[in-house]
């Protein structure tokens, strides 16, 4: 009965921020259930959106990404870590400049947040996950955050999961920089609730109708926890049964996965 009523509270949310890796893929393979998840999202006109703290993909791949996966989203479900990195920044200080390490999600949604990339005198340093990341790459943000430059995390994430098993994240690659230069970077991504906020406009949903269904205790579910947000855990990702009591905030809800949640 209490199962019943547990499900029966998350359909009855009018709307969904959903997290990607570990929730609907790992790396390049799809999660059971995923595609019954969104076709039961569409099905009962719930709104939603994919909410990722990943940075290297825009919202264009993103959803060319899960159309190759065989489920097929517009690309106005999704948002990243990277938009609301650049969104921030422009009200911080807008036409401003950057440094940037990371892949051409977060490039391009600099761009299109009016900032110029510089790697002389820039206002910001900004990390995001990338293949670029290198010695150099760290020497040269060190340096220009000594001379004043500002250091920014897309997110604050450690490791992610990936086909493979776990990979390091953002948070990871910041933290060399944070140490050798001797400052703490400012991360956008969840669980900030600015992102958050971003993503309840984008949604034009009221917390109080909203779930956020994630994998990561440290992200997803502080998250939610944070902005009020009513909060569903999934095991598929990189959190286990065991893991969750070690936490000082629990979720609202635990399932195995997204597949449980169409009736």
């Amino acid at each position: 009965m209490e199962s019943d009523n547990k499900m029966h509270r998350i359909r009855s949310k009018e709307a969904f921020i959903i997290d990607m890796d570990g929730v609907i893929y790992h790396g390049n393979r799809l999660l059971t259930g995923a595609a019954e998840f969104v076709d039961w999202l569409i099905g009962n006109n719930k709104k939603f959106l994919f909410l990722t703290n990943s940075s290297e993909r825009s919202p264009l791949e993103l959803a060319q990404k899960l159309s190759r996966l065989g489920i097929e989203v517009d690309p106005e479900h999704f948002y990243t870590s990277a938009l609301a990195t650049a969104a921030f920044l422009a009200t911080q200080r807008p036409g401003g400049s950057v440094y940037t390490i990371g892949e051409p999600g977060l490039i391009q949604a600099l761009y299109d947040a009016g900032f110029t990339m510089n790697n002389v005198n820039p206002d910001y340093v900004v990390v995001g996950e990338g293949r670029g990341y290198s010695l150099e790459s760290l020497e040269r943000a060190v340096k220009l955050i000594i001379g004043g430059a500002r250091l920014i995390g897309t997110n604050p994430d450690l490791t992610g999961p990936t086909e493979g098993g776990i990979v390091p994240a953002c948070g990871s690659l910041v933290a060399p920089i944070e140490l050798a230069a001797n400052v703490k970077a400012y991360f956008v991504g969840k669980p900030n609730p600015l992102i958050m906020r971003h993503g309840l406009r984008r949604l034009n949903a009221l917390r109080e109708n909203t779930a956020i269904i994630g994998d990561r205790m440290d992200t997803d579910i502080v998250a939610g926890v944070e902005s009020e947000i009513e909060t569903v855990l999934v095991l598929s990702g990189v959190t286990s049964r065991e893991d969750i009591p070690r936490f000082p905030y629990q979720p609202k809800h635990i399932l195995e996965g997204v597949y449980e949640i169409p009736e």
